[in-house]
């Protein structure tokens, strides 16, 4: 028998149940090779492993590829409050009004952006579909300054005299709707500050910032490489860790009195299993229904507001 493992465990290859003797062990940098009789099949595995590298390579670059399409995008902003919104920011460069739209909206936008000092150019509804990539642009994209995340030890400086904090935590979360709707009831209740991991989670895009309508201009947003050593580091400062899960302390019951930070997961998987180990309580919203679990933004929503109304 011929037995390829790749010493990840992600692969393992098992070929031809005749080959029965054993004649070697072979190590590669990433694979433990346990081969059988003749070069034919060594060469039938070498090939199946290189097809597989090469495949794992061009998944790599592509998904990278996207990643970076997304980071690039960062620079621009579509929507009329959006648009209006980053130009009272001062991180408008140009603005680009649809050429055949009239009314209260581009006057009040030109007006705005000639104040700002910011370029305007009037281009075709199909330019601008194609600069917001198929976005709800409402006649009006904006180019912007890159998006601008703070440090962590500037929420840690904000928070540090504060009572009652809150903190969002994003744990995988994808979806930049969801991201955009809790900035923007982050917003409304107050609270001091989000954190993103910088891998498997949505940064700061242009839907992010529509679906914020505007919030995101006004809450610090940071992004750590090692989101388990953030918790350690906000224990340190004095904040208590809260996970959202089905298991947990219904949030009417939920102690909100002190430093908080919540976390909330992604949706169907919830807190990764690593970082559930580091919360100090799991609070869950009571559902009569038959529905199991709500949006992510939804459910965030709800814990903000609960968290809120202790602190009218």
């Amino acid at each position: 028998m011929l037995v390829i493992i790749h010493k990840s465990s992600r692969y393992r290859y098992v070929y031809g149940e005749d080959f029965y003797r054993t004649v070697g062990l072979y190590e590669m940098t990433n694979l433990l090779l346990i081969f059988g009789l003749t070069n034919s099949d060594e060469r039938l595995c070498y090939n199946t492993i290189m097809k597989k590298n090469l495949d794992n390579r061009h998944d790599k670059k592509t998904y990278e590829n996207k990643n970076q399409v997304a980071e690039d995008a960062n620079d621009t902003v579509y929507g009329v409050h959006a648009v209006a919104d980053a130009l009272r920011e001062n991180v408008g460069n140009k603005l680009y009004i649809q050429d055949d739209i009239r009314g209260k909206n581009v006057d009040k936008l030109k007006q705005l952006a000639s104040e700002k000092k910011v370029g305007m150019s009037f281009v075709s509804k199909e330019k601008l579909k194609e600069m917001s990539d198929g976005g709800v642009h409402q006649g009006f994209v904006l180019k912007t300054s890159a998006y601008a995340y703070r440090e962590l030890s500037d929420i840690l400086e904000i928070t540090e005299d504060l009572d009652n904090p809150l903190l969002i935590i994003i744990d995988g979360l994808t979806d930049p709707h969801n991201l955009g709707s809790i900035l923007r009831t982050a917003d409304a209740t107050g609270v001091s500050g989000i954190i993103i991991p910088k891998h498997r989670s949505v940064g700061v895009t242009p839907v992010v910032v529509k679906t914020s309508t505007g919030a995101v201009n006004h809450i610090p947003i940071t992004r750590v490489t090692n989101l388990s050593q953030t918790l350690d580091k906000l224990k340190a400062a004095g904040f208590w860790i809260f996970g959202t899960d089905m298991n947990g302390t219904p949030c009417y019951n939920w102690q909100t009195q002190g430093k908080l930070a919540l976390i909330i997961g992604a949706e169907g998987t919830g807190i990764t299993q690593n970082i559930k180990k580091q919360v100090d309580e799991m609070v869950t919203i009571p559902m009569k229904g038959h529905v199991q679990s709500l949006n992510a933004g939804v459910a965030a929503g709800i814990l903000m507001y609960e968290w809120a109304r202790n602190f009218k």
